[in-house]
């Protein structure tokens, strides 16, 4: 019976199920039936294929990573042959073929420990166990009685950690095998009783460690002692390049505490960004247990460079109090409010809108600046809309950077941002409770941060706001961007709100809102966000965004033919990003071998839209009620319900080609209604006065942003009958 690497947890083996999928295994057999389904493996490339990458995992075993499972298009690939790549074992076929799948991860530092799959033993190895093996030398056994003064020095347990690495140096391979003999340590400790000191220091530390104290008060003592003698330099994180070879001191956050099968791993977090630091008391045993996320600390430690990146080699960690630590606090929260907070950039086109809402534009720029900065991911939820999708692929635009610049990862783009659209704009229990359900497995399995959530033309209305109690229960921060006439109720249930409607400016689209939030967040994207606006309008562009559009060289039927080609997408798999075919779509060029992309799937909007519109008008009927000609269509029988166009889009243009003798449109399906009109109609109140005219039916509010109501279907007729008055009342 064994540990798991991670998490402790009692496991015949190293790991737990929980979190097998979180390390790295290295194949050591050579058939494919040996291999495990679902673990992660290194291998390397052997060659390319139009369909996918050939890899080889192990002497003899290759398997096929199909373009499908890629995350990107696999001619922008930056692989090579040979190089050491990361993929998970999906399904060995019964004929031997392997179906490979993409990891985000593709670096070892980004699993959480490596474990050796080797057939001859029941269990996966410990790498140390493997190397020690292989070399001949075998682990001594724990010191007793007078030998158990002898143990290793601090520097000493450092090199031995530093020997999990594979390219470690001859030297630090020579200063492990000191280690583990013990005259050579008493030696040691002879000679340089600081080192004596220091060894002390560490072990104490350890929940398990060789040599562990019951004097507590010694170890306090240990610590102050060792923070006495050390004369070691403040540094921030962003100057440890210049301080390679150095003992240096770092003062910051505890972001994160990684397990590996050698040392443990903290993330600090000062004002200026991120290192990793390791500190070593025995191979998979937890340094400095006491040390715990959102620890602030002081670390002393040697600047080392492992596998091409910084990293500090911990020679004593300590947690602050009082007011060493509300010192740290207030230093890293000045300098993180400037760095959040957004230079001034000017509006990417004239707009009184934008100009009544700078402040709250620059709000949501800073929560989202923060958000990146403070390690915490952010999620932007939008309306399947063209209007959505354009909004959020803005911020998404300007966000990516600013993530890569922040995390070293290289799957950082893909953990640290997201973006998911969603139905109608509103976001509802069904919505709060995946999202919920994924943050906190995220959070158990991943010791992640709760995430910014972003709405962007959604959730502006009250139909969100059960799903916002939900992540208000957790404490997930919540932004709104939203061009809908908002609900005060939702000001007052998140933490930063944009809203025309409430700020009584003019009535613009939520991509207007978003991509000047964007050019907030980051300013260097500034130009790739000039045209964005204008292809959000349907009718009426403004004309200070087609002539910012037509600068970035895209002319009023470029913007037009952009909108189309986004509107189809963003129907079919309405649950997906698309995040590269969006991108393609909306910053494509000769490059990127997309040219015509859109004008091609435009075709196919102003096709389906044509051939539908025909169909509906030849069956639209007209009523007369007081005066008030309210045109009204069934779309459950005179429309393709699950084909494009949406009912949403098809009664829009239906009413934009309507005769100016027409006030008002409804479409009713078997449990929903659409009203459209030219004036604003507020369709809460609507819900209500229908309800009224038909109580047995149910009626409510479905969507404020898509102007839709649903109700019973057994009463569809009574709700007919209830609405045709109540418009012929309003209209």
């Amino acid at each position: 019976m064994g540990s798991c690497i991670i998490c402790g947890t009692s496991v015949d083996g190293h790991i737990c199920d929980l979190h097998e999928e979180d390390v790295l295994f290295e194949f050591r057999g050579d058939h494919p039936n040996q291999l495990t389904t679902n673990r992660y493996y290194s291998g390397s490339v052997d060659g390319f294929a139009e369909f996918g990458v050939f890899v080889d995992i192990g002497d003899r075993v290759t398997g096929l990573l199909h373009r499908s499972e890629l995350d990107q298009r696999l001619d922008s690939l930056d692989w090579e042959p040979g190089d050491t790549v990361f993929v998970k074992v999906k399904n060995v076929r019964d004929n031997g073929n392997i179906d490979l799948g993409w990891s985000i991860r593709q670096a070892e530092r980004e699993f959480r420990g490596t474990l050796i799959d080797d057939p001859e033993f029941d269990t996966a190895r410990l790498a140390d166990d493997v190397e020690e093996d292989e070399s001949g030398n075998g682990r001594e056994e724990p010191a007793t009685g007078d030998d158990a003064d002898s143990e290793p020095s601090a520097d000493d347990q450092t090199a031995e950690a530093t020997t999990t690495d594979t390219d470690s140096s001859a030297d630090d391979q020579t200063a492990e095998a000191t280690t583990t003999d013990a005259d050579a340590a008493k030696v040691s400790q002879a000679d340089d009783s600081e080192r004596v000191e220091r060894s002390a220091s560490v072990v104490g530390q350890g929940s398990t460690g060789t040599a562990e104290s019951d004097d507590t008060s010694a170890d306090a003592e240990s610590d102050d002692a060792v923070d006495q003698q050390r004369d070691h330099p403040v540094v921030a994180v962003d100057s440890l390049d210049d301080h390679e070879g150095d003992d240096v001191r770092l003062e910051g956050e505890i972001v994160d505490v990684r397990q590996t099968s050698g040392p443990t791993v903290f993330e600090l977090r000062d004002e200026t960004g991120t290192v990793d630091c390791a500190a070593f008391v025995e191979a998979g045993v937890r340094a400095y247990p006491d040390i715990v996320e959102e620890d602030i600390v002081r670390l002393d430690g040697d600047v080392r460079r492992r596998r091409g990146e910084i990293q500090v080699e911990t020679e004593a960690l300590v947690a602050l109090d009082d007011e060493e630590r509300q010192t740290v606090v207030d230093r890293m929260a000045d300098a993180l409010d400037d760095r959040a907070r957004p230079a001034a950039v000017d509006a990417l086109a004239e707009d009184p809108t934008i100009e009544a809402l700078a402040d709250d534009l620059v709000d949501a720029a800073t929560a989202i600046r923060r958000a990146v900065i403070t390690d915490r991911p952010v999620i932007v939820r939008h309306s399947a809309t063209a209007d959505g999708y354009v909004a959020g692929v803005a911020l998404e635009r300007a966000t990516l950077p600013l993530v890569a610049d922040e995390h070293r990862r290289a799957d950082a783009q893909y953990h640290y941002f997201d973006r998911r659209p969603l139905e109608g704009g509103v976001y509802d229990m069904q919505d709060a409770t995946k999202d919920v359900t994924n943050m906190l497995e995220n959070r158990e399995r991943h010791d992640e941060k709760l995430p910014l959530f972003v709405f962007v033309a959604a959730g502006g209305t009250r139909e969100s706001l059960d799903g916002f109690d939900l992540l208000d229960v957790y404490g997930a921060p919540r932004v709104v961007i939203d061009d809908a006439v908002a609900d005060e109720l939702i000001a007052d249930s998140v933490d930063t709100l944009v809203s025309p409607s409430l700020a009584g400016a003019s009535p613009t689209t939520a991509t207007a809102l978003a991509a000047n939030v964007a050019a907030h967040v980051n300013e260097h994207v500034q130009d790739d966000l000039v045209h964005l606006p204008a292809v959000s309008f349907w009718d009426e562009t403004p004309a200070s965004y087609l002539d910012a559009a037509a600068e970035a060289g895209y002319d009023e039927a470029s913007v037009t033919e952009l909108r189309d080609a986004v509107a189809l997408e963003a129907y079919y798999q309405s649950y997906e990003d698309k995040r590269e075919l969006i991108k393609d779509l909306l910053f494509g060029d000769d490059e990127d071998d997309v040219t015509g992309l859109a004008g091609n799937v435009a075709e196919q909007f102003r096709e389906k839209l044509a051939t539908e519109v025909d169909t509906a008008t030849a069956n639209i009927e007209r009523e007369e009620i007081g005066g008030t000609t309210v045109a009204v269509l069934d779309t459950d029988a005179f429309t393709h319900r699950y084909d494009f166009p949406p009912s949403t889009i098809l009664l829009d243009e239906l009413f934009r080609q309507a005769d100016s003798g027409t006030d008002a449109l409804v479409g009713v399906a078997d449990d929903t209604l659409f009203v459209r009109a030219d004036q604003t109609v507020d369709v809460h109140d609507l819900a209500d006065a229908i309800d009224e005219a038909a109580p047995e039916a149910a009626v409510r509010t479905r969507s404020a942003r898509e102007q839709s109501i649903r109700f019973l279907s057994g009463e569809r007729d009574a709700v007919i009958d209830a609405t045709l008055a109540v418009v012929g009342e309003q209209f």
